[in-house]
């Protein structure tokens, strides 16, 4: 019996191994063979569209910008460098301002708000001269955006929210692909999305999956845990929180919420590192009740249930109750 557990055992970590090297090594190669192929950086955001549903790319937004526009934008990205502030933030004051004035200095608004932030003199941004000065708007939003805390670890939409505080906090995520794919171009900053490089249609899984199929794959064996958070036990959603926390990607905490938390693609074109959902109305997001992490070749890596620990298992994208859409986080 103890021979037999130790053979287990032994396979178990063989087949691991495999995996991880399967996956890093498809991540490498799907890059190595786009830069062979003389294609270009873009960002993956621009190619999958917002990360709410919804329609639209990033590239053909942005390329629908006037002169004024495409100007506010080289401002920002420059005050941002010149203050050796992250891209992350130039993204946030790229959606902020394109949501409340459409990139444009506005002298009107809602009651006194103005400007390309639609700062009201009011609420103690500044004098009205000084909100419609362009260099003054975007200091003075970066110098909000600094006082967020975390702020760099939230959706750029949600950081945005946070310094404009508006009654609509859903509708900066609209612009985040366009806004990432400004930063990325206009500020040359290769691959901003950390997504790799496109091919054609195709975006392949990006280091960020890379690395957290490997966190997945060595949580196996522990403990599955209702609300469990790691490091000793997980339920499905924390241990998918915890696995892109490694690569530097926030998720929300609950399976229904980290179902809006990246693109959506559909569930026959995932890539290692996306997330799958099953649901018992797979029409109706809210009755999401399980995440997991697909591995590619029809495998996942989950914490499925009391009883069971983590695991590998085998996956058919047309099991009962698989939602049809995956998600590919931090895009």
């Amino acid at each position: 019996m103890r021979l037999g557990l130790l053979i287990g055992a032994l396979i178990t970590v063989v087949f691991t191994a495999v995996i991880t090297t399967n996956v890093v090594a498809k991540v490498v190669s799907d890059q190595q063979a786009a830069a062979a192929g003389g294609v270009v950086n873009t960002s993956c955001d621009a190619s999958l569209g917002p990360t709410q549903p919804g329609t639209g790319d990033g590239a053909t937004d942005a390329g629908r910008l006037n002169e004024e526009q495409r100007g506010i934008v080289a401002q920002i990205i420059a005050i941002g460098k010149q203050r050796n502030l992250a891209p992350r933030a130039w993204q946030v004051a790229i959606q902020a301002g394109m949501t409340e004035s459409g990139l444009r200095n506005l002298n009107y608004g809602d009651r006194d708000s103005l400007g390309i932030f639609q700062m009201r003199p009011s609420m103690n941004w500044g004098s009205v001269a000084e909100v419609t000065n362009i260099q003054y708007a975007i200091n003075k939003f970066f110098d909000v955006l600094k006082a967020v805390p975390d702020w760099e670890n939230r959706r750029p939409g949600d950081a945005a929210q946070a310094v404009e505080r508006s009654g609509f906090p859903d509708r900066y995520h609209k612009w985040e692909p366009m806004a990432a794919h400004l930063v990325q171009n206009l500020g040359q900053v290769t691959d901003v999305s950390g997504c790799g490089q496109g091919m054609g249609a195709l975006v392949p899984a990006s280091q960020a999956a890379a690395q957290a199929i490997k966190f997945a794959l060595g949580e196996q064996g522990k403990p599955y845990l209702w609300g469990g958070n790691g490091p000793d036990a997980w339920d499905c959603s924390g241990l998918m929180k915890a696995a892109y926390k490694s690569a530097g990607i926030v998720l929300p905490r609950v399976a229904s919420d980290q179902y809006k938390a990246g693109a959506m693609i559909p569930i026959k074109d995932a890539q290692p590192g996306d997330l799958v959902f099953l649901a018992t109305d797979i029409a109706d997001p809210v009755s999401i009740h399980h995440v997991a992490m697909y591995l590619g070749d029809g495998k996942i890596v989950e914490a499925q249930q009391d009883g069971v620990p983590v695991h590998i298992r085998p996956f058919k994208f047309t099991e009962a109750e698989v939602v049809p859409q995956a998600v590919r986080p931090g895009v």
